[in-house]
């Protein structure tokens, strides 16, 4: 006589999160039956995900059969909570990732760095979730700074980005567009090309101009006490520049804000060509604007930017340049363009 299909189970009690012992016995009795991992999903209530990741979790070890009774004792094995996380169990980890919080270090950049450093230490590695994880939830005690003060945004909750400032170019002398840069500019073969701009601090009164080496990625901030009128901006960024060897100075872009008017007067001192982006297109200069949200991990917003001394603004720039890069290679850009200075050389 021809068994009817199963259409569903029952289901007794209150729906649960986890898979019960009697859908675990429905689990196995529809698979001797060869029924299909949608067929035993659709008939339980769940997705086809959690019967296929069942079936692999709580199988026997040996045989791979699935026996029901001793899979909900695996599962209840597993389940108590709570349970000591790999960081909190290893204190050589924890000291590693909590340096790198220390010095500003993006968790990423930390599990990479630790990767590299300890290639034949597994006890080392760990998934940079785990550490968002540890910074998230509070009252694990596996990283003691805290969450605001660790993420690099300083927000507990991601923000979507938004769209830049819209500005009027006033130029006393016509803009040389992107579009006419060189392509070893455009390529990142040849270090010497800067991206360029400002961030702005409280009341937009005040100001710190940033620089990064396209190929390297290397930062110089630009430090205006006074303000950051065309003419103290042209200054500050010939000050900065004419420091640079030669061969290091290839280029500028920037994008149209009136604070470069004086773009021409900067160019002729310096012998730098300034190419300038096209209006609302930051991912032109895509290094600086990631460049300038680092920063705002040192200078927030709404935070009056003329309070810091040059000094500080050295030591800012050592400290990004010292960062692993994911971009490098995991290499700071500190050690990308000693390697470029040494092959010059």
């Amino acid at each position: 006589m021809a068994v009817p299909p199963i259409t569903s189970v029952a289901q007794p009690g209150e729906p649960s999160r986890y898979l019960r012992e009697d859908e675990r016995v429905h689990i196995a009795d529809r698979q001797r039956e060869k029924a299909t991992l949608r067929q035993i999903a659709a008939e339980l209530g769940r997705h086809p995900s959690t019967i296929s990741r069942e079936l692999r979790r709580n199988a026997h070890p040996g045989t791979g059969d699935y026996r029901p009774h001793a899979a909900q004792a695996r599962a209840k094995a597993r389940r108590p909570r709570p349970k000591t996380g790999k960081i909190a169990a290893n204190p050589a980890l924890r000291r590693a990732i909590q340096d790198g919080v220390d010095r500003k270090w993006s968790p990423e950049q930390i599990v990479r760095r630790l990767r590299r450093d300890f290639p034949d230490r597994p006890e080392m590695h760990v998934a940079h979730e785990t550490i968002y994880q540890a910074l998230y939830v509070q009252g694990r005690g596996e990283l003691r700074r805290e969450l605001t003060r660790a993420l690099r945004t300083g927000r507990a909750m991601r923000r979507p980005r938004r769209r830049a400032d819209q500005r009027t170019p006033r130029m006393a002398a016509p803009m040389v567009m992107i579009s006419e840069r060189p392509a070893e500019a455009a390529d990142r073969a040849v270090p010497g090309h800067w991206e360029g701009d400002l961030i702005i601090g409280k009341d937009n009164k005040s100001a710190i101009g940033t620089l990064v080496e396209r190929a390297t990625r290397y930062v110089l901030l630009v430090h205006l006490p006074l303000g950051r009128t065309p003419d103290r901006v042209r200054d500050a960024l010939i000050d900065t520049m004419t420091r640079l060897p030669a061969h290091l100075r290839r280029s500028l872009t920037w994008d149209q804000g009136s604070e470069m008017h004086r773009h021409h007067e900067f160019s002729l001192a310096t012998d730098i060509p300034v190419y300038f982006c096209d209006p609302h297109a930051p991912w032109q200069r895509g290094s600086n604007e990631n460049t300038n949200g680092l920063l705002r991990q040192y200078f927030p917003k709404s935070t009056d930017l003329a309070a810091h001394s040059r000094e500080y603004l050295d030591k800012v720039a050592v400290e990004l340049n010292g960062r692993p890069r994911k971009t490098l290679g995991w290499d700071t850009p500190a050690e990308r363009l000693a390697k470029l200075l040494a092959e010059a050389s």
